[in-house]
């Protein structure tokens, strides 16, 4: 499936690629120029054919609550930001807080704290 076309680089498409980490399935929204490898199931790297580093892994922010749906994907890189929704269990309460996301390029999106 084919998510938008990719930032960094020309002719790349992000794709929904289907990994397994630590036992867990998990989305890895990565471009099309992108190759990843992985010896161990748990570390990716990048393989020497790649012309590209475009990713987003579907669980990158679920330390907040925050699992990336197709969707958000799709609108972070038509707008290159979106506003999210989080959620904290701080004190033995949930709070819903937003916060907006951009593209990162090192670490493929990156929280505004204020």
């Amino acid at each position: 499936m084919i998510l938008g076309i990719c930032p960094y680089c020309d002719g790349g498409k992000i794709e929904v690629r289907d990994k397994e980490v630590g036992g867990k399935k998990v989305k890895l929204y990565a471009c099309s120029n992108a190759n990843w490898e992985t010896q161990d199931g748990e570390m990716f790297e990048l393989s020497k054919k790649s012309t590209c580093s475009f990713r987003i892994w579907q669980n990158s922010l679920s330390r907040y609550g925050k699992w990336f749906t197709y969707k958000e994907i799709r609108e972070l890189l038509e707008q290159n930001s979106i506003e999210v929704e989080f959620l904290s269990k701080k004190y033995g309460k949930k709070i819903y807080y937003k916060k907006e996301l951009i593209l990162d390029k090192e670490y493929g999106v990156s929280v505004l704290w204020d």
